[in-house]
């Protein structure tokens, strides 16, 4: 990419997205020649737009992907197919040494494994990667110049060593407690599966393996124990249909078919414009109906239908087998 053409895609930064399409403002002049010297400044800086090569092809299909990131490390592995590793800041050295372990397995079969830096499981799971000598994907809440928590600096330079560090923002964003959630549905999407390690019943974990099913992903938990409730996110997640884990075989068995898709979605766009769902008989509505129990309530707010409509078009589901009724509400039983 010559550098003008990086200049005119730099010219707008996401804002919100409405719909089928990315709503954007224009950057000041300045801001823009500021990223472009900042990927200037280093051989492993990179800016990767909506359309480059290295945007991981997943990402591309979820609802609402980030047109640009900001890369340090090793941004050719973004093309791996990664599974996500997820887990409690807080968590105990048993959900610790699972977490290592399974990444660790996950990585010397070649899976690239995606998770966020933060305490606990996080950096366990990057480190059980790296242990293994394999790749990794942090994917940070702040800008990739920015290390927070300060106390995974090491981990922070072992990954731009050997994987890939990317943010959505901007190189000088600071931590912003409104930014940590936001960057979930990017680790989510870029994985083929999310693995719960061990997630309390209010973890921002769940909110990763939530969305990892609103994308269509699989989910995956590791069983924990019954006292302490530091498990009871991923029994719950069990419960809701979640496979069950206690070694990688029970992830790497689904990846046959998961990397079939993985390889599909290289010559995917935005899922919204993907003329395959056009033949779906409520596409719109289907995609807001998840892989685990979604009340009537949500699907009609997340669809933005009136509540006779969404009737009408879920019993239309039901009957051609896209989601089926149960306690509480929908569930999705397949992709399309």
């Amino acid at each position: 990419m010559t550098l003008p053409e990086l200049r005119q895609r730099l010219q707008f930064e996401p804002d919100s997205l409405e719909g089928a399409g990315r709503s954007r403002f224009r950057l000041q002049p300045e801001r823009v020649e500021m990223a472009l010297s900042w990927q200037a400044a280093a051989a492993d800086h990179a800016i990767i737009c909506f359309d480059d090569p290295f945007y991981p092809p997943l990402l591309r299909t979820i609802y609402d992907p980030p047109p640009v990131l900001f890369a340090k490390g090793r941004p050719e592995l973004l093309q791996v197919p990664a599974v996500a590793v997820v887990g409690s800041r807080s968590s105990s050295p048993a959900g610790l040494q699972s977490g290592r372990m399974l990444s660790h397995q996950l990585a010397a079969q070649g899976v690239m494994v995606c998770s966020g830096l933060a305490s606990g499981i996080d950096a366990a799971a990057h480190l059980g990667a790296l242990d293994a000598g394999g790749a990794t994907v942090a994917v940070l809440g702040t800008g990739v110049d920015e290390c927070y928590p300060r106390r995974n600096q090491q981990l922070y330079l072992a990954i731009r060593e050997q994987g890939c560090l990317i943010s959505e923002f901007w190189p000088d964003t600071k931590a912003f407690a409104g930014n940590f959630p936001k960057r979930n549905r990017i680790i989510s999407g870029i994985s083929l599966g999310t693995l719960v390690v061990e997630a309390r019943l209010k973890s921002g974990s769940l909110i990763t393996a939530r969305l990892a099913a609103e994308q269509g992903r699989e989910v995956f938990a590791v069983p924990g124990g019954i006292l302490g409730g530091q498990s009871e996110g991923c029994h719950e997640l069990l419960k809701n249909g979640a496979k069950l884990v206690e070694n990688a075989v029970d992830i790497t068995e689904e990846l046959a078919a998961l990397c079939g898709w993985h390889l599909e979605a290289l010559h995917l766009c935005h899922h919204i414009a993907q003329e395959s769902t056009a033949e779906l008989p409520t596409p719109s509505l289907l995609s807001s109906v998840r892989y685990e129990v979604t009340t009537l309530d949500e699907v009609v707010e997340h669809s933005g239908k009136t509540i006779d409509h969404v009737l009408e078009q879920i019993l239309e589901l039901e009957l051609q087998g896209w989601v089926a009724a149960v306690p509480g509400g929908y569930v999705r039983l397949k992709r399309n």
